[in-house]
């Protein structure tokens, strides 16, 4: 879905990322666990960035300089503010006075922990301060909204966000409940936010307080509906799991919208920057990771699993087939069960079919490699190069020790180990010549059954 384009009006958006998450019971922070292989809170910035945001302002913990440091790296021009205490969403959303007060358009405050939160519903909360309201809550209709702040409207205007504690019977009746995300225009900001007191229970300060504080101010508040999915925040790892889950149905929708043929769409496992071309047949329980481009008509056979490679267009994976960081498979060639590449290039219609390590290499055009063939590519300190030529046969259980030359169209027999390198159509032998002792397995035999 296509979001809407709004010309013209500055845009900052504000990443609130200070929870400490005690939920997920981890190590790592909140904001930096993944789905589908992004994290939580690159998938905000990505988000914001589709919406317009021209600058970002990522609210984080103390001591998080692990946080920081992940969100500096995926928008350098953004600005790390500290939340000393935690005092509420409010509260969160003030420590990036200093770039609220530069005299944005429209402020776009979202959380680290919402990540199917799409460009298209933040671009329709900055669509409502574009029509003229000073504030805009993104809701959804909650099949159950227990738990849930309830959004109130009167005349179409949003007048208040009651939480369910707080609210009456007849509200808690309503069906259409608060999702997180807030669109602020930039002129009313800082002045609304500051009007925030804390006077509730936990003595917090708290966002959805800027609706009625707008209301009495008499400037127009919406609410802008979007599907429930959205709204998923993570707290622990089952949330989390929910949310790959969903992620991982949009991702697969998506591709096969796009022309590939998910065979079992539910087996099928994909990170947010696949890339895969039309006519892709994609077989039961693969899993593609990060970093992977698949070109037209390419085949991924059952089980197997790929990661920062590149398959060209007619290639053929698997089954069983795992593919490294820096794979580049070439047109038509051909990846069989149980082999491995990593950080090799296997030309247009070569072919590793069967029980193989491919690694630091380069396997030449339509070159043949036997079963259980490696390239000896580390010696416990360096990697080593392997390059294998043009119409090469590469002889079953061979071990080619890098760094090595095999010649173009040169043959390697079966069982070698090749230390140095094959001229251009030569036969490597590289094993001891074969010796056979007639009558001596009987005689072994006979000796050891008379012990």
């Amino acid at each position: 879905m296509n979001s809407p384009q709004l010309p013209g009006r500055a845009c900052l958006g504000v990443v609130l990322a200070a929870g400490e998450g005690v939920r997920m019971r981890s190590a790592a922070p909140k904001p930096l666990h993944e789905v589908a292989g992004r994290s939580m809170i690159a998938h905000a910035l990505a988000s914001l960035r589709e919406a317009g945001a021209g600058a970002f302002a990522i609210v984080v913990g103390p001591e998080r300089e692990d946080v920081a440091a992940t969100a500096r790296a995926l928008a350098p021009e953004a600005e790390i503010f500290i939340q000393r205490e935690r005092r509420g969403t409010a509260h969160a959303t003030l420590a990036a006075r200093e770039a609220i007060a530069r005299g944005f358009d429209d402020v776009l405050v979202v959380y680290a922990d919402t990540p199917l939160l799409t460009a298209h519903s933040l671009s329709s909360l900055r669509q409502s301060l574009s029509d003229g309201a000073a504030l805009a809550a993104l809701g959804f209709e909650a099949a159950d909204p227990t738990g849930y702040g309830r959004l109130i409207e009167r005349a179409g205007a949003l007048v208040a966000i009651r939480e369910q504690k707080d609210a009456t019977p007849e509200e808690r009746l309503i069906r259409r409940c608060n999702a997180g995300p807030m669109a602020i225009a930039g002129a009313q900001a800082l002045s609304m936010l500051e009007a925030v007191g804390s006077d509730n229970a936990q003595k917090e300060f708290y966002l959805t307080d800027l609706v009625e504080i707008a209301t009495r101010r008499g400037l127009r508040a919406e609410a802008r509906i979007a599907p429930e999915e959205e709204a998923m925040g993570v707290n622990d790892r089952v949330q989390l799991a929910a949310a790959e889950a969903a992620m991982q149905r949009r991702l697969r929708r998506h591709a096969m919208l796009a022309g590939a043929t998910l065979i079992a769409p539910e087996t099928v496992f994909l990170s947010m920057d696949a890339v895969i071309g039309r006519d892709v047949t994609i077989e039961p329980h693969v899993v593609i990771g990060k970093g992977v481009r698949i070109d037209d008509g390419a085949v991924i056979h059952a089980f197997s699993h790929l990661e920062g490679a590149h398959v060209a267009g007619l290639a053929s994976i698997g089954p069983y087939a795992r593919l490294r960081p820096g794979a580049d498979i070439a047109a038509k060639a051909k990846v069989g069960n149980f082999v491995e590449i990593k950080a090799a290039t296997v030309e247009a219609g070569a072919k590793v079919n069967h029980l193989s390590y491919i690694g630091d290499a380069r396997v030449g055009a339509g070159a043949n490699i036997g079963a259980g063939t490696i390239t000896c590519n580390y010696d416990g300190f360096d990697k080593h190069h392997t390059d294998i030529g043009a119409g090469a046969f590469i002889g079953s259980n061979s071990a080619l020790v890098a760094p090595v030359k095999i010649g173009d169209g040169a043959y390697i027999a079966s069982g070698s180990v090749v230390t140095e390198d094959v001229a251009p159509d030569a036969l490597a032998l590289a094993r001891a010549r074969q010796v056979d002792k007639p009558g001596w397995a009987k005689a072994y035999r006979a000796r050891k059954k008379k012990k």
